[in-house]
């Protein structure tokens, strides 16, 4: 299974990801391509280091979307690598009913709250403000409507009383590290 990851910032899901395949915990997967919307974003540094091709595409001419040329740049791109499988690690676009046509089925999507709970936008700090007793994240498929797709697989992470938002973002990230390669995966053992 041939994987692409798409990110915007750091990129800590792209490297639980690679540090899984280097171990060999990624199954029949493969990444193959890391792309990003932002030129200067940690996530492409990770190709050099994991040996696996990592480039900018220009998503203009939209800030929070992707479509029109950007969207057809990035789907050039993607059929360019033959990928099985899309994974969005962190990005930070809204995709939008042609790039989910050309791609129908393939693209997933990691979000740190247990959906359908607190979708969108900071999902920790929702579910941390709304005073939860369990938060975590989900991987599910990316449908037209944000945050909605079919739910995969998801991780629970306790709200204790003595969390702060930041130990709380902590906990969820390291479950989102948990996760994400296992659901890769996973995936990657089902008949195509």
């Amino acid at each position: 299974m041939r994987v692409v990851i798409l990110g915007s910032g750091r990129g800590s899901n792209a490297e639980a990801i690679l540090l899984a395949q280097q171990a060999g915990g990624l199954g029949a997967a493969q990444v193959v391509q890391i792309l990003s919307d932002q030129p200067d974003a940690g996530i492409l540094a990770l190709g050099a280091r994991f040996g696996v091709p990592a480039a900018f595409v220009d998503p203009a001419p939209f800030r929070t979307k992707l479509e029109g040329p950007g969207e057809d740049r990035f789907i050039e791109a993607i059929q360019a690598a033959r990928a099985d499988l899309i994974v969005l690690a962190g990005f930070m676009r809204v995709v939008k009913p042609r790039f989910l046509g050309v791609f129908a089925g393939r693209v997933i999507n990691l979000h740190p709250s247990l959906l359908p709970a607190f979708p969108g936008l900071d999902g920790i700090g929702q579910a941390f403000r709304a005073g939860v007793k369990a938060t975590g994240c989900t991987v599910h498929h990316v449908t037209r409507e944000v945050d909605a797709g079919k739910i995969i697989e998801q991780a629970s992470v306790p709200v204790e009383p003595e969390d702060t938002l930041e130990t709380l973002t902590a906990k969820v990230h390291a479950a989102e590290h948990r996760l994400l390669p296992a659901v890769i995966a996973r995936l990657s053992r089902l008949p195509q």
